[in-house]
């Protein structure tokens, strides 16, 4: 049986560091959606310089997150970008949070990537009307109150991973036989975390 493709998993904190600058994190999120792209057309949808995205995508780029797109350039000059892994990456809290700096960076790293979720869909409830009914209409919102023990709470994880990589391959073949019509980019957010009440 083959092994399913799993996310890079980050177990040296000085690679998690690299993502609690949000800029970093923001263009990391905004090349795995694009596919590649060069700093000059990431500069222009986070209305900054492009010699500071170009650095902080070379900084990306020594922590293993992006690498250069191969076969992309038309000129020479331009230098494309592409994340370098489709899996994405990850980490475990135990792996790196044993120590006080540890415990921060990873506090900041995850509270990023919550205001950065979150941004995104406030900006979807935003633009709700542009969307249209088809689109409105498709889109969820659901919480769910389980109970389970921890090791459930990592089996239920890995099912709704394998699931959404089932979706997104999905995605890619139709796109590869060039059904494109109506496809968009679709950002799905869950979160499964223990509570007291």
């Amino acid at each position: 049986m083959p092994q399913k493709p799993e996310p890079d998993r980050i177990t040296d904190l000085s690679r998690l560091k690299a993502f609690t600058n949000p800029l970093r994190m923001q263009l990391y999120r905004l090349l795995y959606a694009a596919g590649s792209a060069t700093a000059s057309q990431l500069a222009a949808q986070v209305d900054q310089a492009p010699s500071l995205v170009s650095y902080h995508l070379r900084k990306l780029a020594e922590h293993g997150f992006v690498a250069e797109a191969d076969g992309r350039s038309s000129d020479g000059r331009e230098r494309w970008w592409q994340v370098a892994s489709e899996e994405g990456w990850g980490f475990r809290e135990s792996d790196l949070a044993d120590t006080p700096e540890g415990a921060a960076v990873v506090g900041a790293v995850t509270r990023g990537l919550v205001d950065s979720r979150a941004a995104q869909y406030r900006a979807y409830l935003d633009q709700g009307a542009a969307w249209g009914r088809e689109w409105t209409d498709a889109a969820f919102g659901a919480e769910w109150l389980l109970d389970l023990n921890a090791a459930e709470l990592a089996e239920l994880g890995e099912e709704l991973q394998d699931l959404s990589r089932r979706w997104r391959e999905r995605g890619k073949a139709a796109r590869a036989a060039g059904d494109v019509e109506g496809r968009e980019h679709v950002s799905v957010h869950l979160y499964g975390f223990p509570f007291r009440p």
